[in-house]
């Protein structure tokens, strides 16, 4: 089979980032000799109730919603390996990158015990409210910690600084215009329990619909 053309690949970054915009899904690739691993990308402003169990019963991966720098810095969310004393938070042995990604991990006060369906499609939806609005959002106050929703930071050069796909999600939702929050979910393969292939997810995204993208398709257009 030969490769995509140029034109298919930019018509893919414009379907992808059209569909964010919208408030759609997206599948993203990341790279094979990264994580290797195609996740659910969501604008966590709209995300429902039926979208977090989407993510869970065809996704599988860890539910988590990743914010863009000046988000994280406006609400003063750390690097949680940074706040962590403990010997096991060195992160030099990733094999895929240099440091994780993760912050707190959290749940919106309104939430009950903060992870079903409903509690943490409002801990997401309303993280992407607050992403709208950082200036004004007093996060504590809206949101506890630790919680059932794990904030990522997206790297302050963005795709310059780091290619996963927190930045990818971040970047996605500068091109669509949208609050810089997205919710990255991993597919995995319930046959295997490794990531799902990326053939499985273009059949995935075909059967339903859903914008399918490499990652070094969406880099090269919008970093």
């Amino acid at each position: 089979m030969s490769p995509p053309s140029k034109a298919t690949q930019a018509a893919d970054v414009d379907e992808a980032v059209a569909a964010f915009a919208a408030g759609d899904p997206v599948l993203v690739h990341d790279f094979a000799d990264r994580e290797g691993e195609v996740d659910m990308v969501y604008p966590a402003r709209s995300v429902t109730p039926t979208d977090v169990a989407t993510m869970r019963n065809d996704a599988g991966g860890l539910v988590c919603v990743a914010l863009g720098p000046e988000v994280a810095d406006a609400f003063e969310l750390p690097f949680l390996a940074d706040e962590i004393g403990h010997p096991a938070a060195e992160s030099e042995h990733l094999g895929y990158d240099e440091r994780s990604s993760f912050s707190l991990s959290v749940n919106h006060r309104e939430t009950y015990t903060g992870i079903t369906d409903s509690d943490r499609a409002l801990t997401i939806s309303r993280l992407g409210d607050a992403a709208a609005t950082p200036e004004t959002t007093d996060f504590a106050a809206s949101f506890r910690a630790p919680g059932h929703v794990h904030v990522l930071r997206a790297a302050r050069d963005g795709l310059s600084g780091r290619k996963g796909h927190t930045e990818m999600g971040i970047a996605l939702a500068e091109a669509a215009s949208r609050e810089s929050a997205a919710v990255v979910c991993e597919m995995l393969d319930d046959e295997t329990g490794e990531a799902l292939s990326t053939t499985d997810a273009r059949a995935y995204a075909d059967r339903y619909d859903i914008p399918f993208v490499e990652g070094r398709d969406l880099v090269a257009a919008l970093e």
